[in-house]
């Protein structure tokens, strides 16, 4: 897939102009911005989400039935043959605009981290460096049996092509991708780094998440009852809307370049 450029600023409502301005200027006079991602900001890059009406994953699946640590364990052949499909579209997705608009943030020193939902990588390939993967990752897999863990790459292709499910080269056990399941707890260096990130900022920016999977989704509140200020850029509506200095109701991928934009060139 191309990587997905940024609309012009004709599609974008007179009220959102204002609100993208506003929210460049905040950026540009925060010390210490931390960014929270969730799968709205992959979706661009044709990596479906879990949530959506009608489009989401947990529209056609059972979560529990697919994707726990239970199933994992008792039925890995039904997991794997669920995350086939996902794992191909995110072994080929690229970073898009909104990607590529928090890496140049982050490079110009406006956003020291990027805590993300999302187990696809995109932020580091788009060139962010610190980046807090909450539920985990795709770029690695650990061994069920003897715990030795590995790159993914060299297992997926043959997994994405040909089904074949990933074994440990020493000592055959199953390999299992490092992503959290349903009844897996957060990896917990992570989750005190995303905590402490968001207590310590004083701007935290939402992007593409409808913040409705805890305890992640408590983390704008962590910043806010620090006396951060917040931003909300999302489709949907948020419970944190309410208390957000800005909310911006449109696609990430229009919005971020477009406020990434006016923070250099304000």
């Amino acid at each position: 897939m191309s990587e997905t450029a940024s609309p012009s600023l004709a599609s974008i409502s007179l009220a959102n102009r204002a609100a993208i301005e506003d929210a460049a200027e905040l950026i540009r006079k925060a010390k210490h911005a931390v960014v929270l991602t969730g799968a709205g900001i992959s979706t661009p890059s044709g990596i479906p989400d879990f949530r959506s009406e009608g489009s989401g994953l947990w529209s056609r699946d059972e979560p529990l039935e697919v994707a726990s640590l239970t199933v994992f364990r008792t039925a890995p052949e039904r997991f794997f043959g669920w995350f086939r499909p996902l794992a191909g579209q995110i072994f080929y997705a690229r970073p898009n605009a909104a990607h590529q608009a928090l890496a140049q943030l982050e490079d110009a020193g406006y956003v020291k981290t990027v805590i993300t939902q999302n187990i696809d990588a995109l932020h580091q390939k788009a060139g962010s460096n610190c980046v807090v993967e909450t539920h985990g990752t795709m770029q690695t897999l650990t061994c069920t049996r003897c715990y030795q863990k590995f790159d993914s790459e060299p297992f997926f292709k043959s997994f994405i092509d040909d089904g074949e499910i990933p074994t440990c080269s020493r000592c055959g056990g199953i390999l299992k991708p490092d992503v959290i399941l349903f009844g897996e707890q957060l990896p917990h260096a992570a989750w005190v780094q995303a905590l402490r990130a968001a207590r310590q900022c004083d701007l935290i920016l939402v992007a593409g998440s409808s913040l409705e999977v805890l305890p992640v989704a408590g983390l704008p509140m962590q910043a806010i009852d620090h006396g951060a200020h917040l931003i909300v850029i999302n489709n949907t509506p948020t419970y944190v809307n309410v208390r957000a200095d800005i909310v911006i109701m449109e696609n990430v991928a229009s919005i971020l370049p477009e406020i990434a934009k006016r923070v250099h060139h304000g």
